[in-house]
């Protein structure tokens, strides 16, 4: 995926989960965050950041006329900059759209559908894999410590319904998978993060059990782009 219209700046304050005041050009500007997660651990005062410049923002009712898609996060006690993250909680589904569509999972995917209903669920991604219909549910993953991405950041009860969800079609005779786009390059693991929501993490361990394919990826990250590139190493126990 491809953004456009990028600028940069400096990240000064969150005043809530949707907003942040950013410096660009030497003034203050109110900027959209395209993500509600806690963000906490690279959302500092003085953080770089990837901004996106909307100049049709008035005439399509948007309050904002830009929108933070993007952070270097820099290592703790050094100023040089060293990870960029992709912070879009909006690119994960598109870059794996993107992947499924240039094979990444099997060149045997196709039909591949967006948003689609199975029963009272709405699975991410829907595609048949040869002969065989396949669901899939696909999460974003910005936290990152020592090389080891984590999921989530703050509990998240929708994340375990997602899970079950997929176990269930999964039981139903569905292939069922669960894609962690980790919007970073730099990483070698993936895990739940039990800290922060330990019943999210041994859903997911039930899940793998009952047949779900949990599946982690990095990115290549640039100031423009997103594309999900190489499997990570899924640690769940």
């Amino acid at each position: 995926m491809r953004y456009e219209q990028i600028v940069t700046g400096i990240f000064l304050k969150r005043p809530n989960r949707f907003l942040a005041h950013v410096l660009i050009d030497g003034r203050e500007t109110v900027c959209h965050v395209k993500n509600t997660g806690r963000l906490r651990e690279f959302l500092i005062p003085g953080a770089k950041l990837l901004v996106q410049y909307h100049p049709n923002a008035a005439s399509v009712g948007r309050k904002t006329s830009y929108s933070v898609i993007g952070v270097y996060k820099e290592e703790a006690g050094f100023a040089r900059e060293r990870l960029l993250i992709n912070m879009d909680s909006q690119a994960p589904n598109q870059a794996a759209e993107e992947w499924l569509k240039r094979g990444g999972l099997s060149p045997l995917v196709t039909d591949i559908k967006r948003e689609v209903t199975y029963g009272d669920s709405r699975f991410d991604l829907a595609f048949r894999l040869d002969t065989v219909p396949a669901f899939m549910e696909v999460k974003g993953v910005t936290l990152e410590h020592g090389g080891i991405a984590a999921f989530p950041d703050a509990p998240t009860e929708r994340g375990i319904k997602h899970i079950r969800e997929l176990a269930q079609a999964a039981a139903d005779g569905y292939a069922a998978y669960l894609l962690f786009v980790i919007q970073m390059k730099g990483v070698h693991t993936f895990v739940p993060n039990r800290k922060t929501h330990p019943e999210f993490a041994e859903a997911l361990c039930q899940a793998q059990r009952d047949g779900v394919h949990i599946l982690a990826y990095d990115c290549l990250v640039t100031e423009h782009t997103m594309e999900i590139d190489q499997p990570v190493k899924v640690k769940l126990s």
